[in-house]
């Protein structure tokens, strides 16, 4: 072999090692790409869900004002949207299954889009409420369905870090939601708070389309029906009767007529729930303390992270005057404690337990929330952002342990929701009553921030009775760490 020959050969030889090695550095990178890529993409969803629900809050005021209605009356903007996650929530596994969860979420993104267009472009309450329970409704599908994407595409070791990826976005809507929603409210319109979404989706579905693999459709067991309908009217009628007290919309025994209604519903789907192989709604669960506990505890806790926001915007926009700038700035802190939280907890719950973390953060969360009635028109800026910082935390603290992992969760979880916004509204409409006042002011506020709390603690009634050492085995505390 000449020279030249073996200087041509050792070249190619180079070369081929090099493309080798090329590659085989670039798999792992192409593959940590991926694990981030998907879970971020898929996780757009959850932003435009919590940005929504955190920036329409900050809006009702304004909104209320163009629609010439009372600003606490137009809480069943929020409740129409909660009522249709309620409804159709139970339905989505189902349907994922049946068309593809792929597929399914992209529609269901493009559908969340659309119907935040038809809200922007509303003309009256009433539409408004018409497709919010339909963006609900569409809104039910997205993040189950987007876990659901993740765990069928992502490799078994690498779902739990794919899983804390998916979840950042949904951090920070509540981050972004009230400041942006601010501005947007009091240097554009409210109506860009439903059409920003338009942008986030088109791009989510390219992404999604370009980097998130397809997952076929499964083999579905036979749906419900009977019990999804019955459940569906139990929601409907009960949560619908309480965005309807003290309003004059229906006479009072139309409105006696839905609480009926969704009792008679509910009490019909107890029964057809112990003779169904597949109940939607498992009511023996309930028989499990540790999933009663979390379940009916978190029920009365929700009341305070669901019905704060509006009951700030309400004090800090109604009562004390602010633009809905200078309240989403002093309201997103509540996000700043949640984000903190977020290091601390699992060393918190390692120390102390599940048990004992819900029973402490149950007295703070009630009493950081009790705290907001001393707030005055004069109080300064810097107190309230520490009293809403330190209730962030304590809250978050505690959605960190809630169960989310059923059906009969999250379905409960929507209604206990959908209820405490009622009473909050309704709370602010005696308050102004018994006062006899015209407007709303700081002091017709202040008793509902009590009287919430005080609700909260309720839960303590479930967190008690738990024994020390639940939910050890997930938060890694052996039997050693285990207090007597």
């Amino acid at each position: 072999m000449t020279k030249q020959a073996e200087d041509v050969l050792a070249k190619d030889v180079a070369d081929e090692l090099a493309a080798e090695a090329a590659t085989v550095l670039e798999e792992p990178r192409a593959k940590g790409l991926r694990a981030w890529i998907v879970p971020l993409i898929v996780g757009t969803a959850l932003f435009m869900q919590n940005f929504n629900a955190n920036s329409i809050t900050t809006a009702l005021p304004a909104m209320a004002h163009e629609f010439h209605i009372d600003p606490v009356g137009l809480n069943i903007a929020i409740t129409a949207y909660l009522l249709g996650v309620a409804v159709f929530l139970p339905l989505s596994g189902w349907i994922a299954d049946r068309f593809g969860a792929r597929r399914v979420f992209m529609i269901a993104m493009a559908l969340f889009a659309v119907m935040s267009v038809f809200c922007g472009l509303s003309n009256s309450v009433v539409s408004l409420l018409v497709f919010r329970v339909l963006q609900g409704g569409v809104g039910a599908l997205l993040a189950p369905v987007g876990r659901m994407v993740l765990l069928r595409s992502t490799p078994k070791t690498e779902i739990v870090a794919a899983m804390a990826v998916f979840t950042m976005p949904a951090l920070v809507g509540p981050l972004l939601g009230p400041v942006l929603g601010g501005a947007i409210v009091t240097y554009v319109s409210w109506r860009w708070i439903f059409f920003i979404n338009i942008p986030i989706a088109i791009a989510g579905l390219l992404l999604i389309r370009a980097y998130v693999p397809d997952v076929m459709a499964q083999a579905t067991s036979r749906l419900d029906w009977i019990g999804n309908i019955l459940i569906g009217l139990t929601l409907a009628a009960l949560i619908f009767g309480c965005g309807m007290l003290g309003r004059d919309q229906l006479p009072a025994p139309a409105v006696a007529g839905l609480f009926a209604l969704g009792v008679v519903c509910a009490v019909l789907y107890a029964f057809h729930a112990r003779r169904a192989a597949a109940p939607v709604i498992d009511l023996a669960m309930f028989r499990i303390p540790t999933f009663r506990a979390s379940v009916m505890g978190f029920a009365f806790l929700g009341i305070v992270p669901t019905t704060m926001p509006f009951l700030l915007a309400m004090l800090l926009q109604v009562s004390f005057g602010m633009s809905a700038l200078h309240a989403g700035f002093i309201a997103f802190t509540t996000a700043i404690g949640s984000l903190a939280m977020r290091t601390t907890a699992p060393g918190i719950l390692r120390r102390f337990g599940f048990r004992d973390t819900l029973v402490f953060t149950c007295v703070t969360t009630a009493v950081l929330t009790a705290a907001c009635a001393l707030f005055r028109p004069g109080t300064p800026a810097w107190i309230m952002v520490v009293v809403l910082i330190a209730g962030g935390f304590s809250r978050s603290l505690q959605a960190t342990q809630m169960s989310r992992a059923t059906t009969t969760s999250a379905v409960v979880q929507q209604f206990a929701q959908s209820v405490a916004i009622c009473l909050a509204a309704l709370l602010l409409q005696a308050t102004v009553a018994i006062r006899g006042e015209t407007h709303l002011s700081w002091q017709a506020v202040a008793p509902a921030f009590i009287i919430v709390a005080a609700i909260s603690m309720i839960a303590e009634v479930f967190f008690i009775p738990l024994p020390r050492d639940a939910g050890d085995d997930m938060n890694n505390r052996g039997p050693k760490a285990a207090r007597p």
